[in-house]
């Protein structure tokens, strides 16, 4: 029977995806139709939200992308009632087929390969039988079949690395939490994902939540915990209600609880809300925040492995490393060895933000090129705009510049050129983007969220923080550069944690990539890619200022611009101008009369004196 699939995801819904969930379910029932309605998660498809996939015998699957409701409505009855595939909002379809091109014709699918993302929009997260019906559970059964020691084995042997950033061997630290010596043990999933513009684990949880849990049982079993923390931010509802309800019907199948499967094994998982801080993200503060106290890094050694949660050994992974964990139970190491670069095995789950044509949810093979995941799997930079950089690993990456495009992506590579894995979210650049202003708005970020433990973390970022201020605002000096790479490196020496040892780095990649932009700032006065307000000025052409328009004047959100009656032509008060560029986005095209310059006090020869 036909079957609508609506993707739900947060994306989607943001989109307007459960108005378009709504006007399906009514169309079915004022048709009468015959059809199963179900609601999935992130396609990865998100800059073509709300999407919808259709299912009917003797149709491949088709997805349609920028679905309305009237539109949904349409669609629905023309398949299912005429056999119209209505052809012209086909986004792609999901099968190999004579009638529609697929998604595997995109150029993206040359490069994408996916593992953990396979079942993200194609099943029900909150039907845990649509989990099993794809192999679900599967490496669980098998899992109970091996020794803990085998299965532990087998993660090293896959040279799986922690997917949360720091890239850690996880075989590795599941053995040293083995053999340390404590009861009971803990297991963490680290779900706490705080990096402005990624989304990775929300739409995993969101999405597959079951393939996490799978894989927390495994490991648990591996190391010989009874107990697991899924930690989850409260920003995240949507990722906590669908999380929630899998490990209730986790729990109704005996995949979690007592005596799991009847092989004695008893596991259980608790669903713990973060109230939303940063550095909770770090091993030791996400331990303290479950622990009742503020979320704040201790020193180590001893290791969490060896001493975590409440003081016994204890394992925290991400949420994609324990996702990988029953495919590679499954298919054995060998297979997961098959895919990725010699330090770097596996599959990287990006989320593509920013400038960039095909926003959203990406997996390919580590090694491949920035390059080919911008502008392949991408779709190259927006309005036809020049890229410039990419800041990639989160507020505590790095900026890499054009001339870093060809760099494979995996841990050793980027942290090389002065940039990190991180969690994977990434944000694509244009040539509209002022590089000093990039660095001022990651390092305000990460200075805001320190928890203060550290001195030079507390200090030494907001001291860094106000010399890129005084910079974007023309104040700089030329020291200042220098000031900002010994506080960098003073900053990166002296902090405790990963936060403030990696919160330079946004600071450090501009200045060794794009040096020249604070100097312009510095000797100049002048922002290069007109960005920096104080440092920008908007005037009108009188020879391009249609007489008749007055689009800017209705714009202006301060009334700074007036009609210079004698001369009949528009006039900025630059007194009054707020700088908000809303007057050169209402300029019609084909006068192109408003102008921005810097530095601001550039005056057009046309405006006389």
């Amino acid at each position: 029977m036909p079957v609508v699939l609506v993707g739900t995801a947060t994306c989607g819904r943001a989109a307007g995806a459960l108005e378009v969930l709504q006007a399906i379910k009514d169309t079915v029932k004022k048709q009468n139709l015959n059809c199963l309605i179900y609601e999935v998660g992130c396609m990865g498809h998100c800059y073509a939200e709300p999407l919808i996939i259709l299912r009917k015998p003797g149709f491949p699957s088709i997805c349609y992308g920028h679905v309305s409701p009237v539109l949904a409505e349409n669609l629905v009855t023309n398949l299912i009632l005429n056999d119209d595939p209505s052809l012209e909002f086909v986004l792609g379809s999901l099968e190999e087929n004579d009638l529609i091109p697929s998604f595997s014709d995109f150029p993206r699918s040359k490069y994408e390969k996916r593992i953990l993302l396979k079942n993200c929009g194609h099943i029900n997260p909150e039907e845990i039988e649509h989990y099993i019906a794809n192999g679900g559970y599967e490496s669980l059964s098998k899992a109970l079949q091996m020794k803990p020691v085998e299965i532990v084995s087998e993660v090293k042997r896959s040279k799986l690395r922690g997917l949360g950033g720091a890239g850690f061997p996880t075989g590795e630290k599941w053995d040293v939490c083995r053999h340390s010596e404590g009861e009971p043990k803990y297991l963490i999933c680290n779900g706490d994902e705080g990096d402005p513009g990624a989304f990775m684990d929300r739409a995993i949880l969101e999405s597959d939540p079951h393939s996490v849990i799978e894989g927390m049982v495994i490991a648990g079993y591996a190391i010989g915990a009874r107990h697991g923390y899924i930690y989850v931010r409260a920003e995240y509802p949507l990722a906590v209600q669908r999380v929630r309800n899998a490990l209730l019907q986790a729990e109704k199948y005996k995949f979690l609880g007592e005596n799991i499967l009847g092989s004695g094994l008893s596991f259980d998982i608790k669903l713990f809300q973060g109230s939303g801080a940063f550095v909770c993200g770090e091993a030791t503060a996400l331990i303290a925040s479950i622990e009742g106290k503020p979320g704040m890094p201790r020193h180590r050694p001893p290791r969490v492995a060896v001493q975590g949660l409440f003081g016994k050994p204890t394992i925290l992974n991400n949420v994609k490393t324990l996702a990988y964990v029953p495919h590679i139970i499954k298919n054995g190491a060998d297979w997961f060895l098959q895919t990725g670069t010699e330090r770097s095995k596996g599959t990287a789950v990006f989320a593509l933000a920013g400038k960039v044509v095909n926003t959203g949810l990406v997996e390919v093979p580590m090694g491949t090129t920035l390059r080919q995941l911008v502008f392949q799997v991408g779709g190259g930079i927006t309005k036809g705009k020049r890229f410039k950089a990419v800041q990639i690993g989160g507020p505590s990456g790095g900026c890499l510049p054009e001339s870093a495009l060809g760099l494979p992506i995996d841990f050793d590579s980027l942290q090389e050129s002065g940039a990190m894995m991180g969690s994977g979210g990434m944000v694509v650049l244009d040539e509209d983007d002022c590089m000093v202003e990039v660095a001022r708005y990651f390092l305000d970020f990460t200075q805001k969220e320190s928890c203060g433990k550290c001195t030079l973390c507390r200090l030494g970022t907001k001291q860094m923080l106000d010399i890129l201020e005084d910079i974007t605002k023309g104040h700089g000096m030329m020291e200042d550069l220098e000031t900002l790479e010994q506080l960098a490196e003073d900053i990166k020496q002296g902090s405790l944690c990963g936060l403030g040892r990696t919160a330079p780095n946004p600071v450090l990649t501009t200045l060794r990539y794009f040096r020249e932009e604070y100097e312009a700032h510095i000797k100049e006065g002048r922002c290069p890619a007109l960005m920096c307000q104080t440092l920008i000025a908007y005037y009108i052409l009188p020879e391009k200022c249609a007489r008749g328009c007055d689009a800017c004047v209705g714009t202006c959100t301060v009334e700074a611009i007036t009609t210079d009656k004698k001369r009949r032509i528009k006039v900025i008060d630059q007194e009054k101008c707020v700088k908000c560029n809303t007057c050169l986005a209402a300029c019609p095209p084909q006068y192109d009369a408003v102008v921005r310059l810097s530095p601001p006090d550039k005056v057009p020869k046309s405006e006389g004196k």
